[in-house]
C-alpha cells in the first residue's frame, strides 16, 4: 500500500525523494571520499622502514602559527648529537643521519632540472631507514662519508631529467657549481597527493656540510632491532637526546618522534574535525528533508481523509492507520536514502579515479546512511500518521 500510494503522486514522491537523497548524498559523498583519501594517505605515510623512527626538531603535521613559533625555539639537532644516538643507541640496528635542502637546480652535460630538486646529505644507513632501495649502481659508503667524496645517488626523475638518452652511472652532474659521479639510482617511489617523491638526490652528508653548512637541524631515523624492541629503542634514543640536550627531568622533549603510527593518528586527528563539521552540515539537511517529509504526509492525509474513513468502517484500528502512514514515510526515505548512497559513492570514487587511487565501498557508512533514514522516517511520519489514525470515521466519510 505505501509503494502503491508513492507511485500514485509520482511528481511529489520525486520531490519528497530529492530532498532526503540529498542529505545522504552528501553524508556518503564525503565520507567515501574522506575515506578513499584516508587509506591512500595512511599507506603513503608508511615512509619510514619496518621498526623504524625518525627524530626532528619539527612535528610532521603542524596546525597554528603560535605552535610553530614555539618550535622554531627550540635548539636544532647537531650533528654531535645525531652522533652520539648512533654510537649509544644499542636497541637500534641502523640509525641514519639527514639534512634536507630544497629548490635546487641541478646540470649535466645534456639538460637541467627545473629549480625544485631537494638534495640530501645522509649517511649509508639512510637507505635502510628510509625504506628505499637501489634499482641500477650502488647507495653511499661509510668511506664516501669520511672523505666528503663527491659522489651521488639520483632519484628515478632526476635520473630522467638529466640523462633522458644515456645511461647515468658513472656520468657526472653539477650541485652548485661542483661536479658529483652517479653512483646509483633509487627505485621509483611514485607520487603521495599529487606530491612527486622522486624529485630528489642524496650525497654524503659531509659533502653536504661543505656545500651549504653545519648550521642547520638534522634528521635522525632509527631502526629497531625488532618489533619487540621497537618501544623500549624509542625510550633510549629519547633518553640519550634529553641527556645530550640538556632537558631538565619533568620538562617535555624539545624534540618530535614521529613513526608511521603517529604520522597516521595526527592525521586521523586533524581530519576528525572535518569530517564532524561536515557530518552536522548532513545533519541540518537530512532535518530539513524530514521536515518535508512531514509537510507532504500531512497532504496525503487531508487527501485520502475519505480513503481513511472508510478503512475505518470497515473495521481498521488506529494502529492499522499508524502503521500504514508510518511505513509509507519509511519507504520514502529508503528509497531516497538508497538513491543518495549510490550517488554519493559514484561521487565520492571519483575522487579515487582522479588521484588514482583505489576505490572504496563504505559499508559501515552505507547502513548509517539507511538507518538515519529509517529514523527520519519514524520521526517525521508519526505526527501524520497519529493524525490520520485519529481521524472521526463519520466525518471522514462526509469529507469531499
Amino acid at each position: 500500500m505505501a509503494f502503491g500510494a508513492i507511485r500514485a503522486n509520482k511528481l511529489r514522491s520525486i520531490l519528497t525523494l530529492l530532498g532526503i537523497a540529498v542529505g545522504v548524498f552528501s553524508i556518503i559523498a564525503v565520507m567515501t571520499s574522506m575515506r578513499v583519501m584516508q587509506n591512500s594517505i595512511e599507506s603513503g605515510l608508511t615512509v619510514l622502514g619496518a621498526h623504524t623512527f625518525q627524530v626532528q626538531k619539527f612535528p610532521a603535521i603542524q596546525v597554528g602559527h603560535a605552535d610553530w613559533r614555539r618550535y622554531r625555539q627550540r635548539q636544532d639537532i647537531d650533528y654531535e648529537q645525531a652522533r652520539l644516538v648512533t654510537d649509544r643507541a644499542t636497541l637500534a640496528r641502523a640509525v641514519g643521519i639527514s639534512a634536507w635542502r630544497g629548490g635546487r637546480l641541478l646540470r649535466s652535460e645534456y639538460e637541467q632540472t627545473n629549480p625544485n630538486v631537494s638534495v640530501s646529505g645522509m649517511t649509508p644507513q639512510g637507505i635502510q631507514t628510509n625504506n628505499w632501495n637501489i634499482a641500477e649502481g650502488r647507495f653511499i659508503t661509510d668511506h664516501e662519508v669520511e672523505y666528503a667524496s663527491h659522489v651521488v645517488v639520483l632519484g628515478v626523475r632526476v635520473a630522467e631529467r638529466l640523462f633522458p638518452y644515456t645511461y647515468p652511472i658513472g656520468r657526472e652532474i653539477r650541485i652548485e657549481g661542483s661536479r658529483f659521479t652517479v653512483i646509483g639510482i633509487l627505485e621509483e617511489r611514485g607520487s603521495f597527493l599529487g606530491s612527486e617523491q622522486d624529485n630528489f638526490v642524496v650525497i654524503p652528508l659531509t659533502a653536504f656540510f661543505k656545500l651549504y653548512g653545519k648550521d642547520r637541524s638534522l634528521g635522525i631515523s632509527v631502526q629497531a632491532r625488532g618489533p619487540d624492541t621497537y618501544h623500549e629503542a624509542i625510550e633510549q634514543v629519547r633518553g640519550i637526546l634529553r641527556v645530550a640536550r640538556r632537558v631538565p627531568p619533568g620538562d617535555p622533549d624539545d624534540f618530535e618522534i614521529v613513526s608511521n603510527d603517529s604520522l597516521i593518528e595526527e592525521f586521523n586527528q586533524l581530519t576528525f574535525y572535518i569530517r564532524a563539521g561536515i557530518g552536522f552540515i548532513s545533519f541540518i539537511a537530512l532535518l530539513a528533508a524530514g521536515v518535508g517529509i512531514m509537510n507532504i504526509m500531512l497532504v496525503s492525509v487531508t487527501e485520502r481523509t475519505r480513503e481513511i474513513g472508510i478503512r475505518k468502517a470497515v473495521g481498521a484500528r488506529k494502529k492499522n492507520i499508524m502503521s500504514q502512514f508510518v511505513l509509507e514515510a519509511i519507504a520514502l526515505c529508503q528509497i531516497g536514502g538508497i538513491a543518495g548512497i549510490a550517488l554519493g559513492l559514484i561521487a565520492g570514487n571519483i575522487i579515487a579515479l582522479m588521484l588514482s587511487f583505489p576505490p572504496v565501498f563504505p559499508v559501515d557508512w552505507a547502513i548509517i546512511g539507511l538507518i538515519i533514514c529509517s529514523v527520519v522516517g519514524i520521526v517525521f511520519g508519526v505526527y501524520p500518521a497519529w493524525k490520520a489514525a485519529n481521524l472521526d470515521p463519520i466525518e471522514s466519510l462526509r469529507y469531499e
